[in-house]
């Protein structure tokens, strides 16, 4: 696996399971997965000596993000390398325009959009289609970098004339009337079976995802089944191999109609799936190496009617008490919470872990009080690891 995050780290578990060895380049030997592998090669991703190392004498290479150059990754295709996913799909994570560009031409429900090579590019679309526009870094951005929002026509101007400057590649897009934001996540193997988890409510803050609700609770069966069938649609049509997260807007239309709009891909597990690792009867780590080394794909059924995931997210001051110390309060007094903690030092606005809590056997996605419950439970312990804080004011020394 190209990268040493904790996406890598994870997927890492997971393969100790299926008796694989999972290989990992990585940039140095404090990198989350690097901690816990024996089998690293350090090296840059953009480095097409330390990938050849990497791949020599694996079975499948594949990624923990996406920012491996095509050059690279067509040169080790061309030298025998069982990438997976291919390069000519890999490509559509990579390139905000061409993936717009052929989304569309799939027919796919996506925001209107044009390539900016000028200033003047901006102005026009957003006199035409209505300010504010969303301006987007082609390559490169994630988790909230690399996208402007500019109000304006004179703030589009300031934005856009400094990034043209830098040389960076741009597109624009109609910003989206949106009720929320959702998930499709997926996973396709090179026999081309598919297999999809249920639809999920992502939600943000500052462009990073805070929580997942798995499932989404209040989605119309009909517009979740199309949301499930676009993205193992996208996944055939685009030859991913592997898994594939199709970030979603949810909008609802002047006759009160719901409809989705397609956001983003990623080709690798993501955020939005990190509920499935115990909220499913198999993870999308698990079936992400199931799908690259070409297994039948596991069963993606939920085992709780709902799991909330909290991302633990650095604080804007690290807490004097250790982590060790808060993990021992939080399973006092939230023995059913499960930690996942990736090995990262604290630091403002850093992802160092998460939380999952599934909801008890017997409630209801139908049941607003019940999701509200299990998500309460899980952002609390996720701000509680973060900033040794109770949401709820709770006292560990009075309990109160």
């Amino acid at each position: 696996m190209i990268g040493g995050g904790q996406l890598a780290r994870m997927t890492h578990q997971a393969a100790i399971e299926l008796g694989q060895t999972l290989r990992v380049l990585a940039n140095g030997p404090l990198e989350s997965a690097a901690q816990v592998t024996p089998n690293v090669v350090f090296g840059a991703h953009d480095d097409l000596d330390a990938l050849r190392e990497a791949a020599k004498g694996a079975h499948a290479l594949t990624f923990d993000h996406e920012h491996v150059p095509q050059e690279h990754l067509q040169t080790l295709v061309e030298e025998g390398v069982n990438v997976q996913p291919p390069p000519q799909a890999l490509l559509h994570a990579q390139d905000k325009l061409v993936m717009r560009n052929r989304l569309r031409e799939l027919g796919a429900p996506v925001p209107e959009f044009a390539e900016v090579a000028t200033t003047q590019d901006v102005l026009d679309f957003g006199n035409e289609h209505g300010w504010p526009v969303v301006v987007k870094a082609v390559r490169g951005g994630y988790d909230g970098r690399g996208v402007w929002m500019p109000a304006d026509a004179s703030e589009a101007v300031q934005v856009v004339e400094e990034l043209l400057d830098r040389g960076t590649p741009l597109m624009v897009e109609q910003k989206v009337a949106m009720t929320r934001e959702l998930s499709a996540m997926v996973a396709r193997s090179p026999f081309g079976q598919g297999a999809s988890w249920p639809v999920v409510e992502t939600v943000q803050r500052d462009g990073i995802c805070v929580t997942v609700v798995a499932p989404a609770a209040d989605l119309p069966a009909d517009l979740a089944a199309e949301a499930e069938a676009l993205a193992l649609r996208l996944a055939a049509e685009l030859g991913v191999v592997g898994s594939l997260a199709v970030e979603l807007f949810e909008t609802v239309g002047a006759d009160g109609a719901h409809g989705i709009v397609v956001n983003e891909l990623a080709m690798r597990p993501h955020n939005s799936g990190h509920w499935s690792q115990d909220g499913a009867r198999t993870s999308q780590f698990e079936q992400h190496l199931r799908a690259v080394l070409d297994y039948p794909l596991g069963d993606t059924s939920p085992v709780a009617p709902v799991t909330v995931m909290g991302n633990v997210i650095g604080a804007e001051v690290t807490p004097e008490m250790s982590m060790d110390e808060r993990l021992h309060h939080l399973f006092a007094r939230l023995p059913e919470a499960k930690v996942h903690l990736y090995g990262k030092g604290e630091r403002p606005g850093r992802k160092i872990g998460h939380v999952n809590v599934l909801g008890a056997a017997g409630g209801s996605l139908e049941d607003p009080d019940y999701v509200a419950g299990v998500r309460e439970r899980a952002e609390r312990a996720a701000h509680w690891l973060s900033h040794a804080e109770w949401t709820d004011g709770w006292d560990g020394h009075t309990h109160e």
